[in-house]
């Protein structure tokens, strides 16, 4: 897994912010929990996708895994309102 950079702690961390800025967003309700989980899975997803598509990640360091990690989060929360309904 790559974290662009920053520690298990630091992506821990920076994940629950960026799911945080995603459920706000999006105007989401979950939990602290679920808004780590989309912030880290949101950003492994979002890398994956770019590395598919020839992109490189956005940066290395602990902005660019925010970034990473909101943008990412938001196509989960959009992506699991697809499938819901």
């Amino acid at each position: 897994m790559h974290l662009n950079g920053v520690g298990w702690i630091a992506a821990i961390i920076i994940g629950g912010l960026a799911g945080w800025f995603a459920e706000m967003f999006m105007k989401s309700d979950t939990g602290i929990f679920m808004n780590i989980v989309m912030g880290i899975v949101g950003a492994v997803v979002l890398n994956a996708i770019l590395q598919a598509l020839n992109f490189g990640p956005f940066g290395v360091g602990w902005i660019a895994y925010l970034i990473t990690g909101f943008i990412g989060a938001c196509l989960l929360i959009w992506a699991g309102r697809l499938v819901r309904r």
